[in-house]
């Protein structure tokens, strides 16, 4: 059953049992990957700034003073405090990685080494550890200096430019679309750099910019430029290489999605929705010539979902296994038959907010070993005399000279 605070004792048949994170990372990219992790079942330890702590636990709304996104990323880990700008702080890493296997930090390039905690040094003491930097524009580079985060990446990384219709400026997306692409690709690494471990006995260092995943994810563009000489440009919810592929209202003023990827699955969507006198029409005959005069087939299938219900509509197209999805927003989810039979929302008990809190579940379902949420978000620094004294061996008076609360 979850509880309140991680117990590793029920983490033993997860797949990162035994594997010992350390986060030292603030706000989204970074922090995330160590969540993906302790879903998993890593014993993952947050350090904190005394006082505030990551940033992140501000961002976005919050209950009677807690941050809510917060819960969310911290889940699974315990939280301690320390200013990693004083000896004290220093020394609280030094002593944590001693038998940890992975830290994660997003510091700016040089931050660490600045401090006396860089990954020479930390090496030192523990030759296996893991060290993910998670950084704007990496550790190598003529921008390794620049600041970076999420939004900026997706500019840099071509994805705003062909985010949104041609004639409106470039949108960014609503919500942190590089940090999290990015939380998943640093979690991976971690991964890869784990197993190779489990090898070698090695540690090594991961070094990924913010803006390399998303820009991977971008489709053909880096081909099609190379080959063809092409740039791909804005379109709203058009692609360049199948059509149609957009949104459409029905009658009623509910929003669909759909996309004809495969030749059989647009002569699906005219069966059902009564024109089959579009795949007889030369401009749409086959893939190459709708992403031609895509705009004009847009105007087509508007027309014809234009006069059905929502309901009506997902009937007939659900009938003959034509695709179709409704546009959600999150309370639609919330109440979705399918959500829930995957069980894509969890519920969590939380003492600091006081009772139950739901949130996006663990991605992906492993048969035999599968992860769990065992804690939302912690409250601050709550883990400190578990983790400062009971496993790090300060004495209380040397937590408190330091200012920090156990």
């Amino acid at each position: 059953m979850p509880k309140d605070s991680p117990d590793t004792t029920e983490q033993r048949l997860k797949p990162f049992a035994g594997v010992k994170v350390i986060d030292i990372s603030n706000f989204l990219a970074a922090p995330m990957s160590a969540m993906f992790l302790a879903d998993f079942g890593a014993d993952v330890i947050k350090v904190e700034r005394p006082g505030t702590g990551d940033e992140v636990r501000y961002w976005g709304r919050n209950k009677n003073g807690v941050g809510l996104y917060y819960k969310i990323l911290g889940r699974g880990k315990k939280s301690v405090t320390a200013d990693l700008r004083t000896e004290f702080g220093r020394e609280v890493v030094k002593r944590l990685v001693k038998d940890a296997d992975i830290l994660v930090e997003n510091y700016r390039t040089g931050t660490l080494e600045k401090w006396g905690i860089g990954p020479e040094v930390l090496q030192a003491i523990n030759p296996g550890l893991i060290i993910v930097r998670v950084t704007g524009f990496g550790q190598t580079g003529p921008y390794k200096n620049r600041p970076g985060f999420g939004t900026l990446a997706e500019a840099y990384s071509g994805f705003v430019y062909i985010n949104g219709e041609p004639e409106r400026p470039p949108l960014l997306p609503g919500f942190g679309l590089a940090d999290s692409t990015t939380g998943l690709m640093a979690a991976f690494l971690a991964s890869a750099a784990l197993h190779e471990k489990r090898r070698s006995g090695k540690g090594q260092i991961v070094d990924l910019a913010i803006y390399e995943t998303l820009f991977t994810l971008l489709g053909p563009q880096a081909i099609d430029y190379d080959q063809l000489g092409q740039i791909q440009h804005r379109q709203g919810s058009r692609l360049p290489f199948t059509a149609p592929r957009n949104t459409y209202q029905t009658k009623d003023g509910k929003w669909v999605s759909m996309a004809g990827s495969a030749q059989s699955t647009f002569e699906r969507i005219c069966e059902a929705l009564e024109v089959p006198a579009l795949v007889k029409d030369p401009r749409f005959s086959d893939n190459r010539v709708r992403l031609d005069n895509a705009k004009e087939l847009d105007v087509e299938l508007q027309n014809a979902i234009g006069q059905l219900d929502f309901d009506d509509m997902m009937r007939r197209f659900l009938a003959i296994d034509a695709p179709v999805a409704p546009v959600n927003n999150i309370a639609q989810i919330f109440a979705d038959p399918q959500f829930q039979a995957r069980e894509n929302i969890a519920t969590i008990q939380d003492a600091e907010l006081g009772g139950p809190v739901r949130m996006q579940n663990v991605v992906g379902k492993l048969s035999e070993t599968p992860g769990e949420i065992v804690a939302a978000g912690a409250k601050l620094g709550a883990h400190n005399r578990e983790v400062l004294i009971g496993q790090l061996g300060f004495t209380e008076d040397e937590i408190k000279a330091a200012g920090i609360e156990v």
